[in-house]
């Protein structure tokens, strides 16, 4: 593929704009509890309305716009983007985009049997997958809707016979599923898919958040290293937020995700851009500047470009390196659900 002349653009502690996370929809079928909780996002929650989404048409605009400004790899977000009618053909679309070096989705897997081929075909090159735990009574609290594991286990088997890359993502809530950990860990060894731990983060406003509710990094790596050796593996690129390891003597890995106890802000690159078209630097944002207003006024690429560089050349973002209990539960904070995670 012809590559694309890039511009890098970087924010004022030096963080250069490297990754964006797309959200294609606020909608999901899951109600987790670190996410989305059911009383929270009940029968009568109103969400975007279709028009208020961003087109196809849109999100490839704003796409080659980022990677004319340095985005290299692009993960498509929701909400649950397997809900989105029309997503093989975003992905086409974007995979044909020069400069564009990985395009790849977050999902829960529930819909991967119908979906894998399709992705695979329209480009798709990974997905990592939230399974929260292997025993179908804690999954079912876990997701909200009382759905056990065997159809994400499906979901995977299904992405991995299409080709797919996978990965598989736990959200660690201490007394919902933190014993879970070692036979989530046994469990992907063995089929050597790359599991990984994350920490359960105060994203948003409604999920309880609670440092008393999590399990750190430490007491992970712990757990797991006591069933198998760990060794560490070094970071493949400049802002990857796993500390990775590998299960001495394979070469399956096992990563962790610790926003909370070991902070990555400084080496943060991804930016976020919601359902609706607005642009946010931090997973932990309060407010975001609007780019579908732009699109939908008349903006061409290069205003665009222009507020988009502006907006990241302001950019100071480091929510959890400052985080401290209050802050936590007083800031209000743009919930996940709707930015992508």
């Amino acid at each position: 593929m012809e590559e694309r002349d890039q511009v890098t653009i970087a924010d004022r502690l030096a963080r250069p704009l490297r990754d964006l996370r797309l959200s294609v929809i606020d909608q999901c079928n899951f109600r987790c509890v670190y996410c989305m909780p059911a009383e929270v996002f009940g029968p009568n929650f109103r969400f975007l309305a279709e028009d208020q989404l961003l087109t196809v048409d849109e999100m490839v605009l704003l796409a080659e716009c980022f990677v004319e400004l340095g985005v290299e790899k692009i993960r498509l977000t929701g909400g649950e983007p397997l809900l989105r009618r029309d997503l093989d053909a975003l992905i086409e679309r974007l995979s044909m985009i020069p400069g564009l070096r990985d395009v790849a989705l977050t999902t829960n897997g529930i819909h991967l049997v119908k979906w894998a081929k399709r992705l695979k075909a329209a480009g798709l090159k990974r997905v990592n997958v939230s399974l929260d735990a292997l025993d179908d009574d804690i999954f079912r609290n876990m997701n909200g809707i009382g759905v056990g594991a065997a159809p994400v286990l499906k979901g995977i088997e299904a992405a991995r016979k299409a080709g797919l890359g996978v990965k598989v993502n736990m959200v660690v809530k201490k007394g919902w599923n933190d014993s879970q950990i070692v036979p989530m860990a046994a469990y992907f060894k063995e089929w050597g898919i790359p599991l990984r731990f994350i920490e359960f983060m105060d994203v948003g406003t409604t999920n309880g958040w609670d440092f008393s509710y999590v399990v750190t990094k430490k007491e992970m790596y712990e757990q797991i290293n006591a069933m198998h050796p760990l060794e560490p593996v070094e970071h493949e690129y400049f802002g990857e937020v796993a500390s990775r390891y590998r299960y001495v003597g394979t070469d399956v890995e096992v990563g962790f995700i610790a926003s909370v106890t070991e902070a990555f802000c400084r080496s943060c690159t991804r930016a976020r851009i919601s359902a609706d078209g607005k642009l946010y630097t931090c997973l932990f944002a309060s407010k975001g500047v609007s780019l579908k207003d732009k699109l939908r006024a008349g903006a061409g690429k290069e205003e665009l470009k222009e507020l988009i560089t502006v907006v990241w050349n302001r950019r100071t973002d480091r929510y959890s390196e400052e985080r401290t209990a209050e802050t936590a539960k007083q800031r209000p904070k743009i919930e996940m659900s709707y930015i992508g995670g």
